[in-house]
């Protein structure tokens, strides 16, 4: 396996798997500690997040061309890095629905990127196999996150785990750095 698939995993296993943390645990943070946070602001913030990436995302990989991935894929991720900081200082709704769209904006760059540079470093022979690791590392990583994360919040609280989540995020985003213009050109 090229080191350039080693790097968007590993940089993929941190940023996932930091978002595993929370996602379980977020409805319960929306409704009980949150002005407006009801059942159904959960299922709007999913929503915003959801409809806003799906249609960012396609606008954006039509629009930026190859020399644009690595550019997208690092201030992509950047942007979602930095949404569990604005969870942790969030007090309305409507601050986790900005950090949403925030976070949709993020995945939308970031998402098109990631998948036009796994691809083309993929092993032509193997891509199945390749694209398995990728997959197995990212739902590991996912499961025990959400039970240690829910474990986290009640012991050490949201706040807590927003900023854990951060930071495993971050470590993710600068992983990325690794991945130089040289090093992508090499293909």
């Amino acid at each position: 396996m090229k080191n350039v698939l080693k790097l968007l995993i590993l940089s993929d296993i941190f940023l996932i798997t930091g978002f595993g943390l929370v996602n379980p645990i977020m409805a319960i943070f929306i409704k009980d500690n949150l002005v407006g946070g009801t059942i159904a602001a959960v299922g709007i913030a999913s929503a915003l997040f959801m409809v806003v990436k799906s249609v960012l995302q396609i606008f954006i990989a039509k629009r930026f061309s190859a020399k644009d991935r690595l550019w997208l894929l690092w201030t992509g991720t950047f942007f979602v890095a930095f949404v569990p900081f604005l969870y942790a200082y969030s007090t309305s709704i409507y601050h986790i629905y900005l950090a949403q769209i925030f976070h949709a904006m993020g995945a939308a760059m970031a998402a098109p990127a990631f998948m036009g540079l796994y691809i083309l470093h993929t092993d032509r022979k193997k891509p199945g196999l390749e694209w398995t690791w990728y997959s197995t590392s990212a739902s590991l990583g996912t499961g025990l996150a959400a039970y240690l994360g829910a474990i986290l919040a009640t012991i050490i609280g949201f706040k807590a785990v927003f900023f854990i989540t951060g930071a495993l995020s971050l470590i993710g985003a600068l992983i990325l750095i690794r991945l130089s213009k040289e090093k992508l050109a090499k293909k």
